[in-house]
C-alpha cells in the first residue's frame, strides 16, 4: 500500500480538480493508495471515500506538492485542466492514471441533499434559481464582466428566473438588483449544498464554473446543470471549457488571444505589489474598464445562451 499526502495551497476551483485526479488515481490503481490532502478547502474533500486520515511523518508517507505544469501546453495542445494533475501524478510516480468522469468529484451525504435549500429557507417556496457570481478575485480582473451587463441579464428575465447572487467576502462582487442576496452569507460546503439545489449558474471562469460541473444535479434530468461561463480570451477554451455548459470566449478573434489565452493578470494595475501590477501582466487591448476580449460580449450573447436551455426543454421558466 502506497500512502500519499497530496499538498495544494491554490485556489479552491484548482482543488476542485484535484479531486478528479484523487478519483482517477483509485480507480487506475484500485487498492493501491492512501491518500490524504492538505489543501485551502477541507471543505471540498468532505465525504470523500478516497480520503484516508495519514500523518506526514510516519514511515512510508511520501508527500507531494501537487502542481499541473501541463498549463504551459494549454494554448497549442489538445488538455483540458481535468488533465493536469493528473499528467503531474503521472510523471512524479511513474504511473498511467487514466482520466475518468469529466467533472471534479465532491460528494454530499443523504442528509444534505434532504435539507431544505437557503432560498427556501429565505423564501418558503421550493423556487428554482440559477446562481450568479457577478465579479472576481482582485488577483485577476481579466476574468471580470461589466456589472451592468449582468444587471441587463436578470433584469431581461425578471418574473422567469430567480437569480441568487454570491460571491466570497474581499473579493469584488457588487450588488445586483432584483436578486436574492448571499454575497459573503455562506460557507463553501453552504456554497456547494447552493449550487446542488441550482437549476444553473452565471459566471466568469470561476470556482462557481467547475463546482456546476462537478456536483451533481437534484433531478433526474437534465443530468447536467446549466451554466453559462462569460470567458473572453484569457484561458483557451479547451482547458477550461465542460461540453455541456455555455462557454462564451473570444479565442481567436483578436489579435492578443489568437493562438489560445493572453493567460494576463490585470486590465489595470492595482497598485497592491501584486505580480498582477507587472506590465507584463496587463491586458494589451483595453476598453474602458474591460479586456477588449470581455467588451465583445454583450448582455444579449448572454441571454441568449441562457434561453437555450428553456428553448431545448432542458428547463422551465418559473
Amino acid at each position: 500500500m502506497h500512502k500519499l499526502i497530496l499538498k495544494n495551497n491554490q485556489s479552491p476551483g484548482d482543488i476542485v480538480m484535484l479531486t478528479a485526479a484523487v478519483r482517477d488515481l483509485h480507480r487506475s490503481y484500485p487498492g493501491l493508495f492512501q491518500t490524504d490532502v492538505r489543501t485551502c478547502c477541507p471543505e471540498i474533500w468532505e465525504n470523500n471515500p478516497y480520503i484516508t486520515p495519514l500523518i506526514e511523518t510516519d514511515p512510508g508517507v511520501e508527500v507531494l506538492v501537487c502542481e499541473y505544469p501541463l498549463i504551459h501546453l494549454s494554448n497549442t495542445h489538445p488538455y483540458h485542466f481535468i488533465h493536469g494533475f493528473i499528467a503531474y501524478l503521472n510523471e512524479r510516480l511513474g504511473l498511467s492514471i487514466q482520466p475518468g468522469p469529466f467533472k471534479g468529484d465532491l460528494y454530499l451525504t443523504d442528509q444534505e441533499k434532504a435539507w431544505m435549500s437557503q432560498i427556501m429557507e429565505i423564501t418558503g417556496k421550493n423556487l428554482p434559481f440559477w446562481l450568479v457570481a457577478a465579479g472576481g478575485k482582485f488577483d485577476f480582473t481579466t476574468k471580470w464582466w461589466a456589472h451592468e451587463r449582468y444587471q441587463r441579464v436578470v433584469d431581461h428575465f425578471e418574473g422567469k428566473i430567480q437569480f441568487v447572487q454570491v460571491g466570497e467576502s474581499g473579493h469584488h462582487h457588487p450588488p445586483l438588483r432584483g436578486v436574492i442576496d448571499l454575497r459573503g452569507a455562506t460557507t463553501l460546503r453552504q456554497l456547494i449544498r447552493l449550487v446542488y439545489h441550482s437549476h444553473g449558474a452565471l459566471t466568469p471562469v470561476s470556482l462557481l464554473m467547475h463546482l456546476a460541473a462537478a456536483i451533481p444535479t437534484k433531478r433526474p434530468t437534465p443530468q447536467n446543470r446549466a451554466c453559462v461561463v462569460v470567458a473572453g480570451g484569457r484561458e483557451p477554451s479547451q482547458w477550461e471549457a465542460y461540453t455541456h455548459h455555455q462557454f462564451i470566449h473570444t479565442n481567436g478573434a483578436l489579435a492578443c488571444c489568437d493562438n489560445g489565452g493572453c493567460w494576463k493578470h490585470r486590465v489595470k494595475p492595482l497598485g497592491d505589489n501584486n505580480p498582477g501590477d507587472r506590465p507584463e501582466n496587463l491586458c494589451v487591448d483595453v476598453v474602458g474598464d474591460l479586456p477588449r476580449c470581455m467588451d465583445m460580449i454583450g448582455a444579449e450573447d448572454v441571454i441568449r445562451r441562457i434561453e437555450l436551455y428553456y428553448q431545448g426543454g432542458a428547463l422551465q421558466y418559473l
